[in-house]
């Protein structure tokens, strides 16, 4: 997704939802969310898993000081400890050296996924251990730019839909997924549009 691209999505959803359109009229337009496609940023995005994205950074920067370069070969040559020290759990451990040997021994060929379906990358990309549908579908939006990828189970997302519908209770991802065929092909547009509410309104005193 290019930046027309993003312009072009935020035009139409505006016109199909005016909800939306009081999002960019109060909060602006929404940021492309972009990263560079790659183990790196798959890695950052794992680390990101139920936990503020500050945090994540922090230890995602450690991680680059003590493999640099953060690939996954300098990645798997860290021990325990090392990863401790960034900061990293047992599991998400676990999670980060399951990425980097799939990506080093070819069984995840992170180049090959653009020329791949929405299906197909979700389908590569989940059958790696720490993978789950929410690190699917952000790679898939912000490092591949795929217009239409959903990440139904974002808090953010979850909680901009509730704010914005005034919804009782937060919906589930599966309600989130129902209310998003409303907005194909530009369901990665309206997740930047809800990520945009949520932080305006998060914001403000």
């Amino acid at each position: 997704m290019t930046p027309a691209d993003l312009r072009l999505g935020v035009q139409e959803l505006t016109r199909r939802e005016p909800l939306f359109a009081g999002v960019v009229a109060h909060h602006g337009f929404p940021l492309m969310w972009d990263r560079p496609p790659g183990f790196a940023s798959l890695l950052h995005i794992m680390l990101e898993q139920q936990v503020s994205l500050a945090s994540a950074r922090v230890t995602f920067d450690r991680l680059g000081a003590l493999a640099a370069p953060l690939t996954a070969k300098n990645l798997l040559q860290l021990d325990d400890a090392q990863l401790r020290q960034a900061g990293l759990s047992r599991q998400k451990s676990r999670y980060a050296r399951a990425i980097a040997a799939a990506v080093e021994d070819g069984s995840l060929d992170l180049d090959a996924l653009s020329g791949c379906d929405d299906d197909t990358v979700d389908v590569k990309l989940r059958a790696v251990v720490g993978i789950g549908a929410w690190t699917a579908a952000i790679y898939r939006l912000s490092a591949l730019g795929r217009p239409d990828a959903w990440p139904g189970g974002d808090l953010a997302v979850v909680a901009g839909i509730a704010q914005l519908w005034q919804l009782p209770a937060l919906p589930s991802p599966a309600e989130t997924l129902v209310r998003a065929e409303a907005w194909r092909p530009w369901r990665a547009v309206a997740a930047r549009l809800l990520w945009q509410h949520y932080l305006g309104v998060r914001k403000r005193p």
